[in-house]
C-alpha cells in the first residue's frame, strides 16, 4: 500500500509499505477513505515528541471502510462506513470503565502518560496511522463509530479528535453562564473551543493569535472577538486585563502546547535547544491573563519531561488547571447532534485537501499555514 513514512525531523514521504493485517480478534482493517493533519502531526515532524521512529506513519484522524473483521468482531461488518477516535481504548479496563478512554491501560501498557494512539509514537504504543490507504484497528467493537448514510465523511471527520477536543477543552473551563472565556491559538482545536464556549453559555470569547487569516477565520467561523499579538507587543496578558475590567477572563484555554512563539527565551531553550518540552509560553499567558480563582484549560500538547511553567503563579492566584487528552468516544454521540444540528460545523473548517501522494506538500502547507490553511485533508486513492 501507499503510505506517508517518517524519515526523521523535517522530513515525510509517501511510499510503499506492507499492508496492515488483522493481529489479533477484536482488530477490522480500514480501507482509508479521508486522513486529517493535525496540529499535533507537526509536533511529531519537527521532532518534539519521543520515540518517533523512522519508518512510521503518522495520522489519528481518519475514517473508513471496512475491509476485514477479526473473528472476535461483533458491531461491524465488511463495507461499513466509520470514524474512528484518535484514543484506542479497550472498553473494559480501569480507566475505560470510567469514561477515560484517553487513559486506556490496555492499549499501551508500557506507559503511563496516555492511552495508545494512533501514529504518535512509540510513546502512545508504536500503533501505525492513517495517513495511508489503509490502517489496522484495535478493539473494533469499543473505537469506531458508524457514519449514519445521510452524512459524509467529511461532515464527520473532526468527530476523531478536532471536536471532542475543542468541546471537552471549553468544558474543562467549567463555562458557566455570562463567563468570559479567551482562547489561545486559532488552530483548528482553538477555534472549536471558542465556538463550544459559546454553546456552554459564555458572555464573551477573545480568540488569540498571530496570523490574521487565522484571526479573521475565527471571527467568522466562532464569533469570536480577537486579539493580534503582533499588534499587543507579544504580550497579551495587560490587553486581556484591560478588556475584562482589570481582573482577567474567568477562563483561559491553552489550545497551542509546546510550539508556541512569543517568548525569545523559551523558544531557544524549547524549540531550539530542546532543554525543555517546547516551549510552555501560551500556558504561562493563560495562567498570568486569567482573573483570580479562575480556571486554565490545557488541551496544548506538551512532552513529557519539564517545561518552564509558572506555577508559583497558579498557586497563589487560586486557580483551577484541568488538562487531558481529550476522551473522544464519550463525546462522539452527543457531538453528532451538535454537528447535524449545525452547532458544530466542523467540515467549514477543512480548508485544503490533497491526495494522499502529495502529503509532503500538504504538511509544508499546513505547518506554514500558507493560504489560508486552517485544515488540511489527505484522500487516498485520489490523483495526484
Amino acid at each position: 500500500m501507499r503510505a506517508l513514512v517518517y524519515e526523521g525531523p523535517y522530513r515525510v514521504k509517501v511510499r510503499d509499505k506492507p499492508a496492515p493485517r488483522i493481529e489479533h480478534g477484536e482488530d477490522v482493517v480500514l480501507r482509508v477513505t479521508r486522513a486529517a493533519i493535525c496540529g499535533s502531526d507537526l509536533h511529531l515532524l519537527h521532532g518534539f515528541v519521543p520515540d518517533t521512529r523512522v519508518g512510521s506513519t503518522f495520522g489519528h484522524e481518519f475514517t473508513g471502510v471496512v475491509e476485514e473483521t477479526g473473528p472476535a468482531v461483533r458491531t461491524l461488518r465488511r463495507g461499513d462506513r466509520v470514524v474512528v477516535p484518535f484514543n484506542i481504548s479497550c472498553g473494559r479496563c480501569f480507566y475505560c470503565t470510567r469514561g477515560l478512554s484517553g487513559d486506556c491501560e490496555a492499549s499501551n501498557p508500557m506507559s503511563d502518560l496516555a492511552s495508545g494512539v494512533y501514529g504518535y509514537s512509540h510513546t502512545t504504543g508504536g500503533y501505525d496511522g492513517g495517513q495511508a490507504e489503509y490502517v489496522r484497528v484495535p478493539f473494533a467493537d469499543v473505537g469506531p463509530m458508524k457514519i449514519p448514510e445521510d452524512l459524509e465523511d467529511e461532515d464527520v471527520l473532526l468527530l476523531s479528535d478536532v471536536l471532542p477536543t475543542g468541546y471537552q477543552a471549553a468544558e474543562m473551563g467549567g463555562v458557566r453562564e455570562g463567563d468570559v472565556v479567551a482562547v489561545f491559538g486559532c488552530g483548528p482545536v482553538g477555534l472549536v473551543a471558542a465556538r463550544s464556549a459559546w454553546l456552554l453559555g459564555a458572555g464573551r470569547v477573545i480568540a488569540v493569535d498571530r496570523v490574521p487569516a487565522r484571526l479573521r477565520f475565527a471571527e467568522r467561523w466562532a464569533g469570536a472577538e480577537t486579539l493580534d499579538l503582533e499588534a499587543a507587543g507579544w504580550d497579551p496578558v495587560p490587553v486581556l486585563k484591560e478588556l475584562t475590567g482589570g481582573r482577567g477572563p474567568d477562563v483561559c484555554v491553552d489550545a497551542v502546547g509546546l510550539e508556541a512563539s512569543g517568548s525569545p527565551w523559551q523558544t531557544l531553550l524549547g524549540r531550539g535547544l530542546k532543554l525543555q518540552a517546547g516551549s510552555a509560553v501560551a500556558l504561562s499567558w493563560a495562567i498570568h491573563a486569567v482573573r483570580k480563582g479562575g480556571t486554565v484549560s490545557i488541551v496544548g500538547v506538551y512532552g513529557p519531561p519539564a517545561n518552564l511553567v509558572p506555577i508559583g503563579a497558579a498557586m497563589n492566584k487560586g486557580l483551577t488547571l484541568r488538562t487531558a487528552q481529550a476522551n473522544v468516544k464519550r463525546y462522539m454521540p452527543h457531538l453528532l447532534e451538535h454537528v447535524r444540528a449545525g452547532r458544530l460545523d466542523g467540515k467549514g473548517l477543512i480548508t485544503h485537501r490533497f491526495p494522499l501522494e502529495r502529503a509532503a506538500h500538504a504538511y509544508a502547507v499546513f505547518g506554514d499555514r500558507a493560504d489560508g490553511c486552517v485544515k488540511c485533508v489527505l484522500v487516498p486513492g485520489a490523483a495526484a
